[in-house]
């Protein structure tokens, strides 16, 4: 686990996440694009010794090679180790298949052979976990499982052995590495928890894998960061009306939570917010003054065509949400339905089609869809496919995913961001997005990464009114050069 928290960093042209069955199409797909499948085992080898050489000294090594191309990258990377004086052994869990590029690889080994197991594990220095990569298709336990974790330090290539690529869930046991090799392109696994915390420290390496090939494969899968997004420009003749009017429903009792989504959306762009105080609004008055407060009835506000977005559920409770969500739908507005509105709406998800961006948390989203289970990704798609709306399940590794099937996951927040008040910000950042003119997947998507930089920016210990200031800053440092080095080698 990171500690600090370090966030992953993406460059704009490897935004694109791969499923391990996207990979293996790729791989297949490259010898006919002109780069044969040997060529791409030795950069992989040689991307995981030379990620080893830069961040260590030499000492003992052993590889563990599993049959497949996973064990292939490790017999590549142990000759090249060898070959500049590191001492390294191999052990293998089974032999490659006979004309495989595993056994190529196998084949120029000449270094000594050990035997698979944990007492092998213990004496080396350090053990590179070649025996499974993403696409892992069983859960692995016995000898594999001890002797991961008789090893005293790891390096994982493609991923950590028993961790399912595609969903970042943990299929029998893994042992945590230090630091993982991957190639081309990051799977899901890699951003989702637990897998992000499993993999360590996570190098992205270019192995020579024609690009060509996503042309084909034509993922739908993202590392949410900017290139994915572009933030709204102001014009010369920008004025409060054409930056946009969020209105934000306010409840007569958790007014703090209202007042964060208009505070937020007026951080993030908004010209003009209002808090329509249902009931009386003298309890919001006392807030910032650049936040227009009215009582005025619902159908009132809603005769103005400009208040074009609107946020429902923060603090509203679950039956003020179910008495005005109707209303909201009829008046045909862009709403950003949050909070309690799950409440309102438990187990009955067709009654949130019309909005325009969902944020429940783990709790909401099972409230309303069911739980997420293992493939969080396949669950929120389900539920933006099912209310025609962009879903952004909230969490340490936020998932978003718009009705057409597009998902991006977002590793940009630190675990200090978990701290109340924290989704009602987040609404209002997407909701300023919304009225400036982005699109839906788009302004969830930029606000949840803008919302996750505040927080680092903000620092450990933070409350939410620390938030609020950041917002600013994330969205003037939103290029991504300004704040970091790419994972990749």
């Amino acid at each position: 686990m990171r500690a600090p928290f370090e966030p992953m960093r993406f460059g704009p042209a490897r935004l694109e996440l791969l499923t391990p069955d996207e990979m293996g199409r790729a791989d297949a797909m490259a010898p006919g694009l002109g780069v044969a499948g040997p060529v791409l085992m030795d950069h992989a080898g040689w991307a995981v010794a030379h990620a080893i050489i830069k961040r260590m000294r030499p000492c003992r090594v052993l590889v563990l090679a599993g049959p497949g191309n996973n064990g292939g990258d490790g017999y590549v990377a142990a000759r090249l180790l060898a070959d500049r004086g590191w001492p390294v052994s191999v052990a293998a869990l089974a032999p490659p298949r006979p004309g495989s590029d595993a056994a190529q690889a196998a084949a120029r080994w000449r270094g000594p052979m050990t035997a698979f197991n944990p007492v092998e594990a213990a004496r080396a220095d350090l053990v590179i976990d070649a025996v499974f990569g993403a696409g892992l298709s069983r859960d692995v336990g016995g000898i594999v499982a001890e002797t991961l974790r008789a090893a005293r330090k790891i390096v994982a290539v493609d991923v950590p052995s028993g961790l399912d690529g595609a969903t970042g869930a943990v299929r029998g046991e893994a042992s945590a590495a230090a630091l993982t090799v991957t190639f081309f392109r990051l799977k899901p696994g890699h951003l989702l928890l637990p897998g992000r915390d499993l993999c360590g420290e996570t190098v992205l390496a270019d192995i020579g894998m024609p690009r060509a090939v996503l042309e084909t494969i034509q993922p739908r899968a993202f590392a949410n960061a900017p290139g994915l997004w572009r933030l709204p420009e102001l014009a010369s003749t920008s004025h409060k009306y054409t930056r946009g009017h969020v209105t934000v429903l306010g409840g007569a009792e958790m007014v703090g939570a209202a007042r964060l989504a208009a505070a937020a959306a007026r951080r993030a762009g908004a010209g003009l917010v209002t808090i329509a105080a249902l009931g009386d609004g003298t309890s919001y008055r006392a807030g910032a003054p650049g936040t227009i407060i009215s009582d005025a009835p619902l159908p009132v506000l809603l005769e103005d065509r400009r208040r074009k977005v609107w946020v429902c559920g923060p603090g509203l409770g679950a039956e003020a949400a179910r008495a005005c969500w109707p209303q909201l739908l009829a008046a045909g507005r862009m709403i950003v339905g949050d909070a309690d509105l799950f409440t309102a709406f438990a187990g009955t998800p067709t009654a949130l089609r019309g909005a325009a961006v969902l944020t429940p948390h783990e709790g909401e989203f099972a409230r309303a869809f069911g739980a997420p289970g293992t493939d969080r990704i396949a669950a929120v798609r389900a539920a933006a496919s099912l209310t025609n709306a962009v879903v952004l399940l909230k969490g340490a590794d936020t998932i978003i995913a718009a009705p057409d099937g597009r998902v991006a996951i977002n590793a940009s927040a630190p675990p200090w961001l978990g701290t109340a008040g924290a989704g009602d910000v987040l609404a209002g950042m997407i909701a300023a997005l919304l009225a400036q003119g982005m699109p839906a997947w788009d302004a969830a998507c930029a606000a949840a990464f803008l919302h996750g930089r505040a927080a680092v920016l903000a620092g450990q210990g933070m409350v939410v009114e620390d938030l609020l200031p950041r917002v600013r800053e994330a969205i003037l440092e939103r290029d991504i050069h300004a704040w970091g080095k790419p994972v990749w080698l």
